[in-house]
Order: structure tokens, then C-alpha cells, then sequence
């Protein structure tokens, strides 16, 4: 409800008109905490950050410079009507809209359509929106479909003009603005033809294996081998920085640096260089704090010697003295760690725990945003003995891990190794309205020891409660924004790790360890928990690090035992983990269709069971799923087929047949435990030559293997190649399987 004394006593919904001086965002829609700067109604650019409380999100600015003179009034008028009051209950019945007006999303895209629209008035030269006829609204909505959009945005196009008329009604200054045609008439002739789109389910492509394998090897690595080297080395990096800045300009640094300066000169000696924001120069603060000169003295210094060019033509190292004790591929990873490496090091190992995280537990990006430095205390033994891990992303309550409503702890926050947190995804309040900085999850998400060790040295990296990913301790450049690293941050620091893991690749000799380009485009933190669905559903057995955890955590999604896994009133990662097993699923059925049809033999228990299931099992060319469809295939249990690729089979999943102990009621093998004779196993050529060319590579590798290693590699060829030799003698085409 807005504030009394901004609206006239006979009507509680009508707010006056904002006066210059009045604030952009009135206190009442404030929330405790919320720091960020306030705007007056007279300034040409507003901020929406007093409405802006999650973490890392960036700070929404309107400015009105692209607004018509003539208009502008009128607009700032309704955008500040719309920031600040609150619709009538019987408008947010009619309407099935919510109650207070806005959130910096919606006030967002609200006003840049009403600004596009303000423009084309002006163009046609409207000057007052009283003076809006019928004869506009529809050119207009023309030129909106011109664009060419779907139908679904053309829709929220209208509904955020619509939305001038409803707020015209709610300010005691009224434009008199006429309410749009489609809002009496209907909507539909306004709308461009229904096309055949995809549904709403997520677009997002997730991450070649081939990429997020390498990628996350060494991401493991900086977090677990080398961390105590590089934050040892920024320690001492900031340390010298200190000093260097602190020096007073003393007859005795003068000397020092000269007589430094001039043997460098008279030796040829190289002049120690360091890279800064992308550029290499002189590393003057190493110099300072080498010689006891300050940094005006280092100035002077290099004018007189022209240093710039020395640095240019002979640039070389600044050694610090912190030891290098971790190691790759069990030799020492450098001698010295450089002054002028330590500051990209820092940074690469903040983006590699953040990377772990992401993609390791499944959170979207804004609730790894939120996580901060207290979050995962060290556990204590459960009377089973096992430690637990809870992560909270508010670490000054201690019952944030207690179900909110009831106050008592939550069943799934006594499972062992789980995270809870804050999400933000459709998270409304009371009245239905989404609350910036969310709201504590109830359910937790899986928690494994490489994300722990990521946090642990985040937690390093940042003060006692603090965020993990904060701007202020993380962006060492000062291009800050208030709260967590934003997500455009992450990639561009996503894009950085890559590039210096190939050059440490190639520079460490392990060329089979560089990160390839991906064939969708950016690494961004949105594809992360997309890609950890795709492999869970599709390659658990080992194509990327870790792949034993993937195969765990199909047990534990299949069996449930989070009983929803995702936030309260969503399925969370379930709704992502289904589409990409229902995708699996298809594709394997059409893989075994194209195979019969080119004539490939099947063999197997299954196979008779697996070409009628493949026949009878949708085809998706390229789109992805509605839920609908989802839903439509999880019904099909005992009929939809699995590629395994690590088994060189296809598993006709079937409950009752299966040998890999999959808990009652799941929908899906465990492919990590797939068992020899299991009755739902189904074989292919193609799945038998790819087994005899395992069987060469083990008997290759077991020539350069100690005796006992050889022997056991031995065995397993031998395995393979009995499992071809089956298939050929016994496999027959579809025809004659289905007579």
C-alpha cells in the first residue's frame, strides 16, 4: 500500500503527482539493507537499484534522454506512478495481475516500450498523449510486427502499453490517454500467425564434452594443486604493492634506485617487466619496493633513463620469493611465481571455484551470486557417522536451514554432503509479487568434496562473511559493480581462464589438455547446469572429469531422495534433467532405427523389445521438448531405450530385468553399473566394432604398463573382444528378428 500522505483521503490508490525533489523510489518500497543510490524524479538518468537486492545483478538505469521533450513530463509521471503505488484489488482481479506495480525487471521493459512508443508518436507528431487517437494504436502495433516477432512477445508488447492506461487511472494528474483497441475489442488480430514454436522448456546448449572435460581438470587443479601457490604469491604481491606505496622519497631510496638502475644499464641486464590490465610495462612497483624508492622517485627515474624502451627491448622477470610447492602431472608447475602473473593467477583461481560450483551442484548462476564466505561450515559426524555438508547463503541465521514455515529442520537437510541456499527464480511474495533478493531453499542441492574445496578457497580469497564472488575483493581492476561479480563478468573471466589454460597447456607439454573452442559459441555461467543435465542424462560414464560423480548422481536423482530436488513450488533441476533424458532417449531410438534400416545387425536379449520400442518412440528433429512431451515419454516407462557408450550397448531399460540395481520406481539404468548378461542389454555392429577398438587401445597401453597392470588390461581386452565375438555370432537383422 503506498505511503497516506502521497495520496488525496477519498481514494488510497491515487498517488499525487512527483514533485522534482521527490525521490525516484519512495522508502516504503525499499527494503532493509538496500544502499544503493536513489535518484530524484528531476535527474535524466534513474536508477532502479533501491529495487535491486539480489547479488551480482547488474543495476538497471532509465534514461530519459531518449525520451521526446514533449512526452517526457507525462512519462516520468507514469513511471514514477508505476515504481511506487499499488494497483486496486479489483484491477488485480480482473486482470490476474499483481498487486504493487513493480520490480526493476518490469519497470524496465515497461518504460522502454513506452519510450519506443513515445518516439513513433512523436515522429508523427503527437506531443500529449491525451492527443492519441484510434488512427495511431493500430500503425503502431504494425510497425511492433513488422519486426518480426513471435506472437507471444508481440503479446507483451500490448500488455506493456495496455499497462499506461491502468496507471493513467491510478495518478491525480491524469494524461487522459485512451485505452488501446485490443484491451475492448480482443487481442488476437493485433497478434502475428501462430507459428510452430518451441515450447518454454530451456534453449540454453549445453557444453561439448570435449570442452567442459579439459575445462574442468584444471579448473580442479588451480582449486586443489595449486591454490596455496597463488594465494601465497597475491599475498606477497600485495604486500610489495603496499610497501611500494608507502615509501617515503628518502636520499637512501634515491641512491638505491640509481645505483639499481644504472648497473642494470651498464650490464644490459633485463629491466623487470609486468603486465597490467593488458599492457606489459615496467613493473615500477616492483622496483620500489626492490630499491626503498618511492613512486614519484621510480617516475623521475624513468624519464631520465627512458626505462619505457628498456623495458620494451629487454623486458624481463620479477621473481617473488614465496616457494612453489604444487605440482602437474607430478612435476613442480613453475620455479618462481612472477610479480606480474600474480594478479591474473588470483583472478583465474577465483573463476576456476567458481566454475566448480556452477556446474558441479546444479545451481543456476544468481544462487552461486548469492553464496557467501561462512556458508559450508566444517561438519559434524551424524549418528551414521557420516559428515555433512550444509551451505547456507545466509550465514548470520542459523536456522536458515530450517523449513520456513514450520520452523523445524528440513528432512533433506539431513542428508549427507547438501547444500542450501538462495534461489530467486519465481520467488513472490504474498502478493505475487517477485522479491529481488529471494528467498532460502528448502530443498538443498548435492554437495561433493571439489566443491567444498572450491568454497574453501573462496572463503580465502574474501573477508568473514562476505559473498563469495565479491566485486569489491574479486574485480582487483575497480570495475566494481555493488554486490557479486556480475554474470557478463563471469564469462569474460570464463574466457580468460580458457585462453591461459591452452597457453599453460602448451607451455607445460600436456597439448592433449587444451580446452577447444565450443561449437555453440561463449562459455557463459548460464550453460553450466544445462550441461551438467546432459551429462548426466547422456554420458555418465566417463567422458568428461569426475564421471563417477555424474553415475552417482543419477542414483540420487532417480531415486528421488530430495523429493523434488529444486525450490519450493518447482522442480528445479529435475525439469532440466528430464528434458535432456527425454532427448537422450530419442535419440537413441532414432539411432537404432537409421542403424536397422541401413541394414546394421541388432543382438541381445532386447533387441526384438528395443526395434519395437525405437519404432514406436517420437522423433525430435532438433527442438526441444515441451513439458508435455516430457510428460508424455516418462509415462512410457519399460519402453524407452538408453545409449551407454562405456557398456558398447543400449539398455531397453526395464525395472525387473535390470542387473545394475536401480532403486524402485526409477526411470532410468545406472549406466555406471551396467552388468554383463543383464536381459534389457541391446548391441548393434556398431557397438561391436567399438568394442573391438577398445580392446587394441587397452592391448596397446598394456605394452608400456609394469606386469600386473599389463596383465589386468589383458583381461579386459580379451573381455571386449568376447562381447564383438558374441554379437557377431549371434546378431541377425531387423527383419529377421521381427520375422
Amino acid at each position: 500500500m503506498t505511503s497516506p500522505d502521497l495520496v488525496p483521503a477519498d481514494d488510497p490508490y491515487i498517488l499525487r503527482a512527483p514533485l522534482p525533489d521527490d525521490l525516484v523510489v519512495l522508502p516504503h518500497r525499499i527494503s532493509a539493507g538496500n544502499t544503493h543510490a536513489n535518484n530524484r524524479v528531476r535527474d535524466d538518468i534513474w536508477s532502479l537499484g533501491p529495487l535491486i537486492d539480489r547479488p551480482g545483478q547488474v543495476l538497471t538505469r532509465i534514461h530519459w534522454k531518449n525520451c521526446p521533450a514533449p512526452l517526457r513530463k507525462e512519462l516520468t509521471t507514469l513511471a514514477w506512478t508505476m515504481l511506487n503505488g499499488e494497483r486496486r484489488p479489483t484491477m488485480v482481479q480482473q486482470a490476474g495481475k499483481r498487486g504493487t506495480l513493480s520490480t526493476y525487471s518490469n519497470a524496465s521493459a515497461r518504460i522502454w516500450m513506452w519510450m519506443t512508443w513515445a518516439r513513433w508518436l512523436h515522429r508523427q507528431g503527437v506531443h500529449t498523449l491525451a492527443d492519441v487517437t484510434g488512427v495511431h494504436w493500430r500503425p503502431f502495433t504494425d510497425t511492433l510486427r513488422s519486426r518480426g516477432v513471435s506472437r507471444r512477445t508481440m503479446e507483451n508488447y500490448l500488455s506493456l502499453l495496455s499497462e499506461l492506461w491502468e496507471f493513467d487511472q491510478l495518478t491525480a494528474l491524469p494524461t487522459g490517454i485512451l485505452r488501446p483497441p485490443w484491451d475492448i475489442e480482443g487481442v488476437d488480430d493485433y497478434l502475428p500467425e501462430e507459428k510452430q514454436e518451441g515450447g518454454r522448456e530451456n534453449t540454453t546448449e549445453p557444453l561439448a564434452p570435449s570442452v567442459v572435460g579439459p575445462l574442468l581438470v584444471w579448473a580442479i587443479r588451480l582449486v586443489e594443486d595449486l591454490a596455496d601457490d597463488i594465494l601465497a604469491a597475491w599475498d606477497e604481491r600485495t604486500r610489495i604493492a603496499s610497501r611500494a606505496h608507502s615509501n617515503p622519497a628518502t636520499p637512501e631510496g634515491h641512491a638505491a634506485l640509481h645505483t639499481y638502475v644504472q648497473k642494470l644499464l651498464a650490464d644490459a641486464a633485463p629491466l623487470p617487466t609486468a603486465t597490467t590490465r593488458g599492457q606489459t610495462g615496467a613493473a615500477r612497483l616492483y622496483i620500489a619496493d626492490l630499491t626503498g624508492a618511492s613512486l614519484k622517485q621510480v617516475h623521475w627515474a624513468f624519464i631520465r633513463y627512458d626505462l619505457v624502451s628498456v623495458a620494451a627491448q629487454r623486458p624481463g622477470p620479477c621473481p617473488l620469493t614465496t616457494p612453489v610447492t604444487g605440482l602437474i602431472e607430478g612435476r613442480p608447475w613453475r620455479t618462481r611465481i612472477d610479480f606480474g602473473e600474480a594478479e591474473d593467477l588470483w583472478r583465474h583461481l577465483g573463476t576456476a571455484a567458481a566454475v566448480i560450483i556452477m556446474y558441479l551442484t546444479g545451481m543456476r548462476p544468481q544462487e552461486v551470486q548469492a553464496l557467501r564466505s561462512g556458508c559450508c561450515p566444517d561438519p559434524s559426524p551424524g549418528s551414521d557417522g557420516a559428515n555433512r555438508h550444509l551451505i547456507n547463503s545466509e550465514v548470520s541465521n542459523p536456522t536458515d536451514a530450517e523449513n520456513p514455515d514450520t520452523g523445524e529442520a528440513d528432512v533433506d537437510a539431513e542428508e549427507p554432503h547438501l547444500i542450501t541456499g538462495r534461489h530467486y527464480k519465481s520467488v513472490r511474495g504474498d502478493d505475487g509479487n517477485h522479491i529481488s533478493k529471494g528467498e532460502i531453499r528448502t530443498v538443498p542441492w548435492v554437495a561433493i568434496t571439489p566443491v567444498v574445496n572450491a568454497i574453501r578457497v573462496l572463503e580465502r580469497m574474501v573477508p568473514p562473511g562476505e559473498l563469495l564472488l565479491s566485486s569489491t575483493h574479486h574485480d582487483t581492476r575497480r570495475r566494481t559493480n555493488p554486490g557479486s561479480l556480475t554474470l557478463s563478468a563471469l564469462a569474460e573471466r570464463i574466457k580468460d581462464l580458457v585462453a591461459w589454460i591452452n597457453q599453460e597447456a602448451a607451455g607445460q607439454g600436456l597439448p592433449g589438455q587444451t580446452v577447444p573452442a565450443d561449437p555453440h559459441g561463449p562459455i557463459s555461467p548460464s550453460r553450466w547446469r544445462r550441461t551438467l543435465a546432459w551429462h548426466v542424462a547422456r554420458r555418465p560414464g566417463g567422458l568428461v572429469a569426475l564421471a563417477i560423480q555424474y553415475g552417482h548422481m543419477r542414483a540420487f536423482l532417480d531415486a528421488r531422495t530430495s523429493a523434488g530436488y529444486g525450490a519450493r513450488g518447482r522442480r528445479g533441476m529435475h525439469s532440466v534433467l528430464d528434458v535432456e533424458t527425454v532427448l537422450a532417449t530419442a535419440d537413441t531410438a532414432a539411432n537404432l532405427r537409421d542403424a536397422a534400416a541401413a541394414g546394421e545387425r541388432i543382438s541381445g536379449p532386447a533387441a526384438g523389445r528395443a526395434l519395437i520400442d525405437a519404432a514406436d518412440t517420437p522423433r525430435f528433429e532438433g527442438a526441444l521438448l515441451t513439458a508435455r512431451a516430457t510428460r508424455q515419454l516418462n509415462q512410457m516407462r519399460g519402453h524407452l531405450l538408453y545409449d551407454n557408450p562405456d557398456s558398447f550397448l543400449i539398455c531397453a531399460f526395464k525395472e525387473d530385468n535390470a542387473l545394475c540395481g536401480p532403486d524402485a520406481g526409477a526411470i532410468a539404468p545406472l549406466p555406471f553399473a551396467c552388468q554383463t548378461g543383464c536381459g534389457n542389454a541391446v548391441r548393434t555392429d556398431a557397438h561391436a566394432q567399438a568394442a573391438r577398438a577398445h580392446a587394441d587401445r587397452l592391448e596397446q597401453r598394456a605394452a608400456y604398463v609394469p606386469g600386473p597392470m599389463a596383465k589386468a588390461l589383458h583381461a579386459a581386452a580379451a573381455k571386449w573382444r568376447g562381447v564383438a565375438d558374441t554379437h557377431d555370432a549371434t546378431a541377425r537383422t531387423a527383419q529377421e528378428i521381427l520375422g
